[in-house]
Parts: C-alpha cells; sequence; structure tokens
C-alpha cells in the first residue's frame, strides 16, 4: 500500500531538481538572442554607408562626365541703328538717314533690329522710294543645344530659305558674297506691287554666333523709273560687311569679322534653334497709297 505513494514522491522529487535546468538553459539563450540583434544592427549600419558612398560616387562621375560645350565667341550686339555710319545711310536710303526706328526687342543683347525707309520725291516726275531693314540675332552656347555657332548656323540657313520662298518672287536669284563674315548669302528678285516694281536685295550673314540679315529694296513710283538691281546690289552687299564689322567691333574684335571669319559653314543645321529664333522682318516692304506724298508717312508705315 506504501509502495504507489513513494513512487509518487520520487516522481515529485525529479521534477523539482529538473527545473533549475530548464531556468539555467532558459536563462543562457535570451543574451545569445541580443547579441544576434545587436550583430544584425551594426550590420545594416554598415550596409546603409556603403550605399551612400556608392551613390556620392555615381554622383560624382555623372557630374564629370556632363556635356560641354565651347562658348560662344561673342557676348552682345551692336546699337542696332548704329551698326551702319551716315556716309553708308545715305547711299541707302538718301532721304531717310535720320529716320531709323529701332525695333522692339526683350533683350537687346540677344536680338535688335532697326529700319530706315527714303522717299525722293519729285512731283509730276514720279518719285524714288527705298527700304532697308537690319536684324541681328545672337545665340548663346547650350550644353543641351549645342554651340552658338552651329545654332547660329542653322538659323543663318534658314534665313536664307524664308528670303528664296517669297511669294510672287521673279527673276530669283541667290550667290555666296565673299569677304562677309563666316559666310554670306545674296538672294534677290522682282517683286510686282500695285505701287510698282520692286527690286529686292536680302543678304544673310553669320559671323560666329551672331545672324545678320539686311533688307533693302526699292522701287520707282508714279512713272519714276525702276532703280538698277546691280546698283541696289553693289549698296546693300557693302552695308552687309560694315554691319559684320560692328558686331565684331562691339566685342572689341576690331574689324576681324569683316574678312572671312574664323568659323566655316557647319553642316546639319539643328531644329531647336530654328524653333527658338523669331522670324526677321518681312523682307520686303512697299509704301503705302500716300507715300508719293511724304516721306515721312512712308516711313512710318514702314518702320
Amino acid at each position: 500500500m506504501q509502495r504507489p505513494a513513494e513512487r509518487d514522491q520520487r516522481s515529485q522529487r525529479e521534477k523539482r531538481a529538473k527545473r533549475p535546468g530548464r531556468l539555467l538553459v532558459c536563462a543562457v539563450a535570451v543574451p545569445v538572442m541580443v547579441f544576434a540583434a545587436g550583430c544584425s544592427s551594426d550590420s545594416g549600419s554598415g550596409d546603409g554607408g556603403s550605399k551612400g558612398a556608392s551613390a556620392g560616387e555615381t554622383a560624382a562621375a555623372t557630374a564629370s562626365t556632363a556635356p560641354t560645350v565651347q562658348a560662344a565667341a561673342y557676348k552682345k550686339l551692336p546699337d542696332s541703328c548704329g551698326v551702319l555710319s551716315k556716309k553708308t545711310l545715305a547711299s541707302l536710303v538718301p532721304k531717310g538717314a535720320k529716320s531709323g526706328k529701332q525695333g522692339k526687342s526683350g533683350d537687346a543683347a540677344t536680338r535688335a533690329s532697326c529700319s530706315w525707309s527714303s522717299l525722293d520725291n519729285n512731283g509730276v516726275k514720279g518719285s524714288q522710294f527705298r527700304w532697308l531693314n537690319v536684324s541681328l540675332l545672337r545665340f548663346e552656347s547650350d550644353a543641351t543645344r549645342g554651340e552658338g555657332d552651329k545654332l547660329a548656323h542653322a538659323y543663318y540657313e534658314k534665313q536664307v530659305k524664308d528670303a528664296q520662298a517669297v511669294q510672287g518672287a521673279k527673276n530669283l536669284k541667290s550667290q555666296p558674297v565673299a569677304g562677309t563674315g563666316a559666310e554670306a548669302t545674296l538672294v534677290r528678285y522682282d517683286l510686282k506691287k500695285k505701287e510698282g516694281s520692286f527690286k529686292q536685295q536680302t543678304v544673310v550673314t553669320r559671323v560666329e554666333n551672331v545672324v545678320i540679315t539686311l533688307d533693302y529694296n526699292g522701287a520707282g513710283l508714279a512713272g519714276e523709273k525702276t532703280p538698277s538691281a546691280d546698283d541696289l546690289v553693289k549698296v546693300a552687299e557693302a552695308a552687309a560687311k560694315e554691319a559684320v564689322a560692328s558686331v565684331s567691333a562691339a566685342n572689341g574684335a576690331g574689324g576681324a569679322g569683316t574678312g572671312s571669319g574664323s568659323g566655316t559653314a557647319k553642316p546639319s543645321p539643328s531644329k531647336s534653334a530654328s524653333k527658338s529664333a523669331s522670324a526677321s522682318p518681312s523682307k520686303s516692304s512697299e509704301p503705302s497709297k500716300s507715300a508719293s506724298a511724304s516721306p515721312s508717312s512712308s516711313a512710318s508705315k514702314k518702320s
């Protein structure tokens, strides 16, 4: 009868004896987990530092490989109404040398223009009309769009094509102009208007990163004879060379721009340059119906 009781007591003593062992095992396990967590945290911090260093190296590498372009040669434009001398204006617009009217511009260092008109009224014998416009557009070098002279070349080609595409033009001729900037083209044609027959000359010139467009036309009105196209071409080309020299002088380059230019024609015009550049003034201008009555009236209409 006592044997089962003894067995129960022995079993309980054995169970109590095993409990400290279990507690000890658990106590040892806790620090191991804490240590493992600490190691994991240190490892994560190290990875973050590595990633940060990698990002910095990537940024530095990107900056060092960023595209660069050569700075534009010319940084400013001359006074548009002062690009031609009084003597030259007297040969182009004899009755309107002082009639220069400056075009509006949001940035005179980038774009500028000036126009003049002349009406030599001979009463019943008719009148001689002349109109002149000089526009200048300067391009800055841009890492995205390219170098200034290449952008200017693209716009130069666009201006030449526009001059050749005037509706109603007759006897159209185009030819290069020597000794005028880096590249220059003359476009000439006849344009019949109700007021008379106009002789139009457009000289487009590029010097470095600046494009100069010179428009010059003449007409005999009210029975006056039509002016000689060759005579108009001669003075127009001379004026274009003078305008190139003015641009060079404004940038401290003396008269260097009057020669063949340091640049040459560049291939593959840029579409972005054509879009960003504004259109030049109209390629031809005509006097109003009252032109034969008053030179000043004609000037206000044309400018």
